[in-house]
């Protein structure tokens, strides 16, 4: 069922979007081969590549953690109810996608402040008929206002999958840590956290690259270290999932990421790098190609 966010004047909606500044959810967006983004969200996605020119599959293996954490979480844990903050635009194996397609009934809220998701978010509604979708247009850095509207899809008594993919690198430590701890106070016994942060652990020179294109557009753009990603967890009284903080890729990997999209050779010969990215393969991947650390935990 839509929310009050999507009865926002179209007109209100255009006003807010800024297209004169790259935004984080339409860079990934290019990253991922979506159309919903701008030639200033390309230009900060090509700077990102030329500073990494396999960063393309931080973001492809982000994005195929969580069809794997979420599948898992319905599957073999029993959770029926997700909050996506930071959702991004919609593409394919969104969580509703994936979580009904395990159980018909369960509920998702999606949650993110770009107006540019606002206007496509129906897409992220069309639950089947025995679970719900629904959409907040809201900050993260606006936990209570989340929570209330959570609140009337979501069954707080009922354990509930707090999903903080690619979100938290865009957040100082002063606000990221005590609003992912009020986040988690309120979910019951069984709930979950599921979470992606980009790191300079692991291959800092191309991250640190890439995180200085972003710095120069104005984003925060914080890397943390494995003991930092772990506090999200320790800080909150969660018990870590095996096999803990670790590369994206390695989370549980089950072979199944997506193969390359099928295309005219003569047409591929046309596009540039960013184009190129949706049909290149993310299953050569290595070690030294992943930046970015993956890791579940429960509230016992």
């Amino acid at each position: 069922m839509p929310g009050d966010a999507l009865g926002q004047d179209p007109a209100e909606r255009r006003r807010r979007i800024d297209t004169t500044k790259a935004h984080p959810a339409r860079v990934y967006d290019v990253f991922l081969g979506g159309k919903d983004n701008y030639p200033v969200d390309r230009d900060a996605a090509a700077a990102a590549l030329a500073a990494n020119p396999r960063g393309y599959l931080d973001v492809r293996h982000n994005r195929d953690f969580l069809r794997r954490a979420v599948s898992t979480l319905a599957a073999q844990e029993g959770i029926r109810q997700f909050l996506d903050i930071g959702t991004g635009l919609p593409t394919q194996e969104n969580v509703h996608q994936i979580a009904q397609r395990i159980a018909a009934d369960a509920r998702v809220v999606y949650v993110d402040n770009d107006p540019v998701v606002l206007a496509h978010a129906r897409a992220l509604l069309t639950s089947g008929p025995e679970g719900r979708t629904d959409y907040i247009d809201a900050d993260f850095k606006q936990p209570g206002q989340i929570l209330e509207q959570a609140a009337k899809t979501l069954d707080f008594d009922e354990p509930v999958a707090l999903v903080l993919v690619a979100i938290l690198h865009f957040v100082e430590d002063e606000e990221a840590y005590p609003i992912v701890r009020r986040l988690v106070d309120v979910l019951p016994s069984g709930s979950r956290l599921v979470l992606t942060h980009l790191t300079e652990d692991l291959n800092p020179e191309n991250i640190r690259a890439v995180q200085r294109t972003y710095t120069e557009r104005g984003f925060t753009f914080v890397l943390r270290s494995r003991a930092e990603v772990e506090r999200f967890f320790t800080e909150c009284g969660l018990e870590m999932d095996e096999p803990g903080v670790v590369p994206a890729h390695h989370w549980r990997p089950d072979g199944a990421a997506p193969a390359p999209e099928a295309a005219d050779p003569a047409h591929l010969a046309g596009l540039d790098d960013i184009e190129m990215v949706r049909y290149r393969d993310i299953n050569d991947v290595t070690d030294a190609d992943i930046n970015v650390y993956a890791a579940t935990g429960v509230k016992r």
